[in-house]
């Protein structure tokens, strides 16, 4: 316990050292580009284009919601998606990438997951505004609800670091890790409502309980409601959502925060 929290401290502490390496290491990224930093925001917009044209044109689905149109519904979900994804594989890698370089100096090797947590929240609010554009567009106005926002990007804040405390540490140890974490990421992109709401589908009830457990869920559904005013955070089945989700935070980090502190002494050797 006492480990774990002296870990989350050493993020608040060396927040300035997180800002600084995550704006480099997105310019790093891109340098080489004619475009560079663009394609941070081209890619999702892309990506977008092309999910709304196979699942809201060509299989023309209906309202998820009543009274909201699809393209705005899929927006709003399909942004924490696509950062989650980004920042779990690239918070999984981030330990195996750096390690060589922090290991010549005195650097806090557990905030190497929130430099990509923050160097990717630059798409994320990007493709926020364009959701956000689109609820305009379509006469959906900002309600009370919108607050709530808050509350779940620190959700998503908060699982991404114990995600990334987590996978960095056991893709050292085990390398075929990041390929098994890829397919699991690719499996709940259908599991997590992105694209469709099961909750309003013909599943069975008993089913849509089971994917309503998952986090990745948790998140995209919250700022759904939230923005789309269709809901609030303490009543049912969200209040039970929300304890199930922070008892799987905390387990999470509680798990990454043991095994960072175990093996981080064996890093280099064990790379």
């Amino acid at each position: 316990m006492n480990t774990m929290f002296k870990i989350i401290g050493d993020q608040f502490a060396n927040f300035k050292i997180i800002r600084r390496m995550a704006k480099y290491d997105d310019r790093a990224t891109y340098q080489s580009h004619y475009l560079g930093l663009t394609w941070e925001f081209l890619n999702p917009l892309i990506q977008i284009g092309i999910y709304y044209l196979v699942f809201g044109v060509a299989l023309k689905r209906g309202d998820p919601m009543p009274g909201i149109p699809y393209l705005p519904w899929m927006v709003t979900g399909i942004a924490p998606w696509l950062y989650m994804n980004k920042t779990t594989l690239d918070a999984s890698k981030s330990v195996y990438q750096q390690v060589g370089l922090v290991s010549k100096m005195k650097f806090p090797i557990n905030v190497l997951p929130s430099i990509k947590i923050m160097g990717n929240l630059y798409s994320f609010w990007t493709m926020m505004a364009f959701a956000v554009f689109l609820m305009f567009l379509n006469h959906i106005w900002p309600t009370i609800s919108w607050i709530q926002f808050i509350y779940y990007f620190i959700c998503m804040i908060a699982l991404m670091y114990s995600l990334g405390i987590f996978n960095s540490t056991v893709s050292v140890l085990v390398r075929d890790w990041q390929i098994a974490l890829q397919s699991v990421l690719r499996m709940l992109f259908y599991m997590s409502g992105v694209l469709f709401n099961f909750v309003t589908s013909n599943f069975p009830p008993v089913l849509v309980r089971v994917l309503e457990v998952n986090p990745f869920y948790y998140i995209i559904n919250g700022m759904r409601e939230s923005l789309l005013s269709k809901g609030w955070v303490w009543q049912q089945p969200n209040l039970n959502l929300t304890i199930t989700f922070w008892l799987f935070v905390f387990i999470m980090m509680t798990i990454g925060s043991y095994l960072h502190n175990k093996f981080r002494a064996n890093f280099v050797d064990l790379i």
